[in-house]
């Protein structure tokens, strides 16, 4: 399993009855998460002195309760392989989601390692990373941290602007870095015809999403043709490529297939597995997805 576990600013305190009990810096929230189907005992403190709780609706969606918190506060992240440290705004919203998924600093802490090493080996040529399906910026600012130029894509004008706000906080808004919104398959379909290329690519797709002009995504109809329209934009040597997946679905052996059949084993290895956040509580790993990963040999 891919562990998130370098994080100083956020944990999994505890989880239990379809919840779990997180601090994010200084304060506590607790969120809905389905894979809590377990009925622990709630002895942690913080299951009562929670600053922020989200309430699942059973005819969907549902509603935040605040308890004490601000509107937006900051968390930080920093790994070895990063020239500075990154900082996140945080800001509860819709579908309990904060402007982060802190799983994901598994695969920063990987490529992050990735691209540091390509840049002392290349020098001055740069290394080009796209970034697809890229939300409020995580692992575009991982990328540049590393010293990465970085196409950063989403389909969500405002999710781009918050991504932004993230890279201003970072000290990372004046690194080579393009925001891009617009549909990612349109965005790459273009690149194809412009002969542009990417030392690497990332996507995190979701289930399901509409593009800025109403165009329907479809994880499980769309997403390999995806991988075979991006596999055209890859250098003919790539660093690497990640896709992640937080559909039932699409278990790590589903991701790893793909991944061999578009892009070949011949130059790299293909990996795939659960991505997880370690409990501190009990020392267990509640798992959050799943990851599938190539990455050049000999390069």
């Amino acid at each position: 399993m891919f562990i998130a576990d370098n994080w100083k600013d956020y944990e999994v305190i505890d989880t239990s009855k379809g919840e779990k009990l997180e601090r994010w810096g200084k304060y506590i929230l607790v969120r809905p998460d389905p894979q809590v189907i377990w009925d622990t005992p709630k002895k942690e403190r913080g299951w009562k002195n929670m600053n922020g709780h989200y309430h699942r609706s059973s005819k969907g969606g549902g509603e935040w309760e605040f308890f004490d918190l601000p509107q937006q506060w900051q968390i930080h992240y920093n790994s070895p392989s990063f020239e500075q440290e990154l900082t996140f705004n945080l800001k509860p919203f819709s579908f309990k989601h904060t402007g982060i998924f802190p799983e994901q600093a598994a695969n920063w802490d990987w490529f992050g390692k990735i691209i540091s090493d390509a840049r002392k080996k290349r020098g001055s040529e740069p290394v080009k990373v796209l970034n697809l399906f890229a939300y409020t910026g995580g692992a575009t600012l991982a990328c540049a941290a590393a010293g990465a130029n970085v196409t950063h894509v989403d389909a969500s004008k405002g999710i781009v602007a918050w991504a932004k706000e993230n890279a201003q906080s970072s000290g990372l808004i004046d690194k080579p870095i393009r925001w891009i919104v617009d549909d990612c398959v349109k965005f790459v379909e273009r690149e194809i015809r412009r002969g542009n290329h990417y030392d690497a690519i990332i996507m995190d797709p979701p289930s399901y999403g509409r593009g800025p002009k109403g165009e329907i995504w479809k994880i499980e109809e769309s997403v390999y043709p995806l991988i075979q329209l991006c596999s055209q934009i890859l250098t003919d040597n790539p660093l690497f490529f990640l896709i992640n997946s937080y559909t039932t679905g699409l278990q790590p052996a589903v991701l790893s297939y793909m991944i061999s059949t578009v892009l070949g084993t011949a130059n790299g290895t293909v990996t795939a597995s659960e991505i997880g956040l370690p409990v501190s509580s009990n020392g267990l790993v509640l798992p959050c997805g799943a990851s599938g990963r190539y990455e050049a040999t000999g390069i």
